[in-house]
């Protein structure tokens, strides 16, 4: 098998449906795929009714909702593929994006992670010109700052016509890596539940000796994020895992003094914001935003009550977290 496509889903069942239409209608004559679904136990009825729909693909269903690192590792034990190709479920797949990241892996075999270009609904290009967060770059403000200082630099590095342009990561909804680099950084680290984990694979390719790469012969279409509807217990989840994502990458990338120091202002900073804008949603209360933040503050609360009693910052709905906590 040539490549193993890896789709992670957790209750996005209508973007995927339109995902496996997409890849469904694939036919090569020039190389062979799998697909596989890890639904991360959406538990909602739909399971078995994606599973009959498209009964050539590979559906598993995993004991909970278990993170995205998870479900990615827990994809490739299952896969038989010589390469993998992570997919996110709001994606859109052609044949002529599946070969070419085929062609440029293999004609490259220095590069440990390749990405293409991602088009929205809109028809607006992402940003791919990423860096990994850095002391000096850490933060919103000195990441601003950072790349003015650093504009001329970066731009001869990703405004280019080159077929290939090599940022420090990319996101995880569009990842090819070979099974040799995947078995050589050993998966994605399941310290992360959400968030980061993307980059943190990246470093880990950077780590040893690989590039990290993005074609411009392929584009695949990949939907805005965001829902039309603000559900503020959920929106209080995710941005609150963000900052835990945050903890968990100092943690792993950064000396101890290095940590100390962005743990303390990240720690500080969070804090100082989310009372603010929690007195703030006191007497606005009828703006949902708001009302985020006063959940935030509570969640962030509990997380920093939890990790200086276990001594450790990953996530509690990470499944390393299991490992500490037993």
């Amino acid at each position: 098998m040539d490549i193993s496509i890896i789709i992670v889903n957790y209750r996005g069942w209508k973007a995927l449906d339109e995902c496996l239409e997409s890849i469904n209608i694939i036919v090569s004559k020039t190389f062979s795929f799998e697909v596989i679904i890890v639904d991360n136990f959406s538990n909602d009825g739909q399971f078995s009714v994606f599973k009959q729909k498209y009964s050539k693909f590979t559906f598993i269903e995993n004991s909970g909702n278990n993170g995205f690192s998870n479900g990615c590792n827990f994809g490739a034990s299952f896969a038989t593929g010589n390469h993998f190709l992570f997919l996110n479920p709001d994606t859109k797949l052609t044949f002529e994006a599946l070969e070419t990241l085929l062609q440029e892996a293999v004609s490259h075999p220095e590069i440990g992670i390749l990405s293409c270009l991602q088009i929205n609904e809109n028809n607006v290009f992402y940003k791919q010109n990423n860096l990994f967060p850095a002391l000096g770059r850490f933060f919103g403000i000195t990441r601003s700052l950072s790349r003015k200082l650093n504009k001329a630099k970066l731009d001869k590095r990703f405004n280019n016509t080159n077929d290939l342009f090599y940022p420090d990561w990319v996101t995880g909804a569009v990842i090819f890596i070979s099974r040799k680099w995947f078995d050589k950084i050993k998966g994605w680290n399941e310290d992360y539940w959400l968030y980061f984990e993307d980059v943190d694979l990246c470093k880990k390719v950077f780590d040893n000796d690989g590039k990290v790469a993005v074609t411009r012969k392929a584009t695949i279409f990949h939907q805005h994020g965001g829902a039309s509807r603000l559900n503020v217990n959920t929106k209080a989840l995710t941005k609150t895992e963000v900052i835990i994502s945050k903890h968990v990458y100092i943690s792993n990338q950064f000396s101890t003094g290095i940590q100390f120091y962005l743990h303390s202002l990240l720690i500080l900073g969070v804090f100082v914001e989310k009372i603010i804008l929690t007195l703030l949603s006191l007497f606005l209360f009828f703006i949902p935003k708001l009302k985020v933040n006063r959940l935030m503050l509570k969640n962030l609360s509990v997380y920093y009550f939890n990790a200086i009693q276990k001594q450790t910052w990953i996530s509690p709905r990470a499944m390393n977290y299991l490992k500490i906590k037993s």
